[in-house]
């Protein structure tokens, strides 16, 4: 059922000449067959494959020339902490005093980390794992789902930029390195227990293929549309049996905190554009609190630097990955009333 009504939301995409019709295509069918409680489920393990291949993409754009521009993005890197607290500072009471959310399910669903670790942490930590799957996927939907018209509406970006050449002009060898980084970083960056393995597993491997002058491109382009369609689906399958209850209450403060986060945003754009420390494109999509694998396809197809996004993502979700349970901590002990 979700593989049929994924193929057939990209096909009227495609022939609509919608935008990114293999990633809205997937999300928007399997997003209004999950509202309608259409019998759907996710792909498991071959979604989180999936994720791999955007892992090789970043990392082939890790390049000695990225290196040498990272003194240049040190200034906006080290806005990312004051981004993080300062949507700590407004997420945490909004979801527990507005919405009524627990202490601990507060605090996780305001951290703009993964998605999937977000979840994991929370749900170790005693939050409510639905709520925080239903807030995190309303965050995710709405950013992907603005932040093209945003691009093209302020920023004038096309999204028609080549997002890989045909597999059949890649070399062999190359293919055959990608493939392995995929699987290796993968499966290796489980074994060691590495946040978000899928991704910064194979994107470690293939950054040292590609430093040491063995690989030279990104992925083909059959395997990065493979990716947007599995991600869509991901996307649109999150909703799979949620209720008019949780539309009006969770889902209802999820849109709402977008726009706080879209506010919080656009400020620290503003000022990573107005201070010269990145270009408008750039830092509008390194500061997007959108997921870093839906994060790295905007930045592919509208032709912005990405290891400059990259970068900026990846510092955010290591620090809230390293500092979210640390801080949640310290916040639930203050925050239990004294006898």
């Amino acid at each position: 059922m979700t593989l049929g009504l994924a193929t057939l939301g990209t096909l009227i995409f495609w022939a609509l000449n919608l935008p990114l019709p293999f990633l809205f295509g997937p999300m928007t069918a399997c997003l209004i067959a999950a509202l309608a409680h259409a019998p759907m489920a996710g792909f498991g393990q071959i979604s989180v494959a999936a994720r791999t291949i955007l892992g090789v993409a970043v990392g082939a754009s890790i390049t000695p020339s990225l290196f040498a521009e990272l003194p240049k993005m040190a200034a906006s890197i080290m806005l990312i902490p004051f981004f993080i607290i300062l949507i700590a500072l407004v997420g945490v009471p909004f979801f527990r005093k507005v919405c009524g959310f627990d202490d601990k399910t507060a605090f996780y669903a305001a951290m703009p980390g993964g998605l999937q670790d977000m979840i994991l942490f929370g749900t170790e930590a005693g939050a409510d794992p639905r709520t925080l799957s239903l807030i995190h996927g309303t965050r995710v939907l709405i950013i992907v789902t603005l932040a093209p018209i945003f691009l093209t509406v302020f920023y004038d970006a096309e999204l028609t930029n080549p997002i890989g050449q045909p597999a059949s002009e890649l070399p062999v060898h190359e293919l055959l390195l990608m493939v392995m980084a995929a699987f290796v970083g993968w499966k290796g960056g489980e074994r060691l227990g590495l946040f978000g393995a899928s991704i910064l597993g194979p994107m470690i491997l293939t950054a040292a293929f590609s430093l040491g002058d063995f690989i030279h491109a990104r992925p083909p382009r059959e395997a990065i549309l493979a990716a947007q369609y599995f991600i869509g689906c991901g996307i649109g399958v999150k909703f799979v049996g949620v209720t008019w209850a949780e539309l009006r209450r969770v889902v209802a403060a999820g849109v709402a905190y977008v726009v706080i986060l879209a506010i919080l945003a656009a400020g620290f754009t503003a000022v990573v554009t107005t201070l010269g420390l990145g270009q408008p494109l750039e830092a509008f999509l390194a500061f997007a609190p959108g997921g870093q694998a839906e994060m790295t396809v905007l930045a592919i197809v509208s032709g912005a630097d990405l290891g400059f996004v990259i970068t900026h993502h990846l510092t955010r979700i290591v620090l809230v990955i390293i500092g979210a349970p640390i801080a949640a901590g310290l916040i639930l002990r203050w925050s239990k009333p004294r006898d």
